[in-house]
Formats: C-alpha cells, structure tokens, sequence
C-alpha cells in the first residue's frame, strides 16, 4: 500500500498543496514550524480519522478558514481509490470516496493504513489508560473497519447511561421516585452489548499482537528486562486476560453476561458517585518490563525503546493481512540512539512506503535512500503558509 498522492485545502499552515508521492521513502525536511508534520499529520487523519497531536478537529483547519480539506489517492496491490474528507467548523464533516459521498465518514476507514510513530508516542507508555486504549482500538479499527460504528455506539450509550445515573443518584438521595432505574436496565443491556464486542476485539488483538511487542523490544534493547503486554481489566475473570488463551466464537455472548453482571453488582456505588464503573472504557493495556509496571519503573530509554516496540509490532501484524501499512516516521530519529535508529532502518528497509520527517537530512539515517522534500513557509505574520520549496 502506498500514497500516490496528496492534496491539502486550509489544512494547519497549508493554504493549498498538491504532492505526488513514490513508493519507497520519502523525507520531508524543513525547520520546525515549516509545516512537514502537518502533511504526515493530515495523511493520519485519514487513516484513522484523528490527529496524533490534538484531541479535537477545530485546530486542523487553517487560521481564517470554514473548513479544511484532506484527498489522497492510495494504491493497494495495483487498485486506486481516491478518498476525501471536508472538515468544517460548525457542522459535520464529510467524505467521498471514488468523488461520490459516504453516508458516514467512518466508511473511508480502511482504505488507507498507517503505523505513526512520533515523540508524541512517550505518552503511550508514560500517560494515562485512555492513550493506550486509543492506540488498542485505532489498530483494531484498522484491521476491522466496522468496529468504528461499535465504538461510536459505545460512546453514545456510555454518555446516556452516565448522565441516567447522576439524575438517578439525586432522586435517590433526595427521596424522589422516578422511571430512571427501568430505564438504567436498558441502557445496561446497550452497554454491555456493544461493550461485550469491543471488549472481545481487543482481547483478540492482545493476544495476536504480544508476541510481536516481545520480538521488537528484544531487538531494540536485549540488555533491558522482557517486555510483555496484557490487559487490565476488574470486569473480566482471570482466565479472559491470559494473552495466551485463544478467543472463541462466543466470547462475545459470554462477555456480555459478564458485563451485565458486573453492572448490577456495581449499581448502587455508581449511583452513589454519579459514574459508570463497568465497562472497557475503565480497561487498560498493561505493559510490563520483567515484573514491573513500565509505566512506573521504565527509564526514559526504556520508555522510548517500548513505544518503539508498539508501533513495529503493530506494523508486523498488520502486514500479516498481506500488504504493508503505509510507515510514518515524525522526527524521530534524532530522539533515538545508535541502535533504536537500526531498528526502525530495518523495518523502514522492507516498507513499501515510508514517509519521515527531520529538521535537517543528517538526522536520517544514510542507509536509508530516500526522495527528500524541502518544506518552508513564506508570507508574513497570520498570512504565512507553507509549501515546497522548488
């Protein structure tokens, strides 16, 4: 898989561009603030439908600007589809494939795959649960492009059934009687339905993914403890958490009777505190060094060599489908040493496209040849955009 071409409308500091884009390695090079991310950063959001930087939309679209516009045009085994997306401020965003609109924007999702490895992947390692359950469902995603809807589903029930429960919590402790406890048992069974298939999802995930994490954390660091990863969960019986167990056909169905279990048992402290305690929006990913917490005892090379691990292990298993994800490297390999860079030169090696950004182009490794691309900005002020320097 490869982008064969790129195109940006208000997008960050692109007030317009147009990029043919080769197989093989591609460096965009430029100062910091040039705008070289925001093309990497755009062509992610494609991919997964949010940035690696924010959290929100609003900033991607330019200063002054209604909307932004992202298209690339992917091959994958010698098929071209183009895809588009319209962010507006205001208003929904929209989405074409082939030109012709989708219903949903989340219907572009798999058509292009990419593995983004940026300094911003420390927080994968060292911050809260929710980075690693995004990184758990994005991969997911990416393998399995319907379970978007699922996720989008769980977020609605899980809102719902949270603003239920502290409506619920106050009749409670004022003496008022109210429907909302037959309504909680609805909103019970929403969640655990849709809770029970991500939930199945990820374990899958985890266990198809450890065994990659272990190998390419071995070989960034051989000196440090092993790394392993497993998932946390307090709703889950012990045995659904063994990474090597083997998912089941039911596990769905099984995990959604546990879900509606735990919920009951859990009621009354959730009314109590106005919050849903059950469900994988508490779960974590665990990531270990030998015995201990990697969030916890892991130094700062032992952070980056793990968060490294991440993204090549997620690379190695999605090309396990057959065709590589498309490898993205932001200004990386200045934050890495001697041999973190050789490992991720030998996977950059095999890739069929990798695009990398770097400040100068002695920050990327010689071995790798690549096409360079020279990014600045020009314009003064709040006028200022960036392009490609002839």
């Amino acid at each position: 898989m490869y982008v064969r071409a790129l195109s940006l409308r208000d997008f960050r500091s692109w007030e317009a561009a147009e990029l043919e884009l080769p197989p093989g390695r591609t460096v965009f090079l430029g100062s910091n603030g040039n705008g070289k991310t925001n093309l990497i950063e755009a062509l992610g959001y494609l991919s997964t439908l949010g940035s690696h930087r924010v959290a929100a939309d609003a900033p991607l679209i330019r200063m002054g600007a209604q909307r932004a516009r992202i298209g690339a045009t992917v091959v994958n085994t010698g098929r071209e589809l183009r895809v588009d997306m319209e962010l507006n401020q205001g208003s929904a965003n929209r989405a074409q494939i082939n030109r012709s609109p989708v219903r949903r924007t989340r219907e572009i999702l798999g058509i292009l795959q990419t593995v983004l490895f940026a300094p911003e992947d420390l927080s994968l390692v060292r911050g809260d649960p929710g980075e690693r359950r995004r990184f758990l469902d994005e991969l997911a995603t990416a393998r399995l492009p319907r379970l978007a809807g699922v996720r989008a589903d769980y977020d609605k029930v899980l809102r719902q059934r949270s603003a239920l429960l502290k409506t619920a919590g106050r009749n409670a402790r004022s003496g008022a009687r109210g429907a909302e406890m037959s309504t909680l048992d609805v909103w019970d069974g929403h969640l655990a339905a849709h809770g029970a298939v991500l939930v199945a999802q990820r374990l899958r995930l985890v266990h198809e993914l450890y065994p990659h994490i272990a190998q390419a954390y071995s070989g960034i660091a051989p000196e440090s403890r092993p790394a392993a990863i497993g998932y946390r969960s307090s709703s889950l019986p012990p045995e659904f958490l063994d990474v090597t167990r083997t998912p089941r056909d039911d596990d769905e169905e099984v995990l959604e009777a546990i879900l509606l279990q735990e919920l009951s048992t859990a009621r009354p402290k959730e009314l109590e505190r106005g919050v849903c305690l059950v469900g994988p929006h508490r779960d974590d990913l665990e990531l270990m060094l030998g015995s201990a917490p990697a969030k916890s005892f892991a130094s700062h090379g032992e952070s980056w060599s793990f968060a490294l691990a991440l993204r090549l292990g997620a690379f190695e298993l999605l090309r396990t489908a057959g065709t590589d994800p498309v490898l993205i490297l932001d200004d990386v390999f200045a934050e890495l040493d001697r041999r973190r860079r050789t490992a991720l030169v030998s996977v950059a090696a095999t890739a069929e496209q990798v695009l990398i950004t770097a400040a100068v182009a002695e920050d990327v490794p010689a071995e790798l040849e690549s096409t360079p691309m020279r990014v600045e900005t020009v314009g003064e002020a709040d006028s200022r955009t960036s392009r490609i320097a002839e």
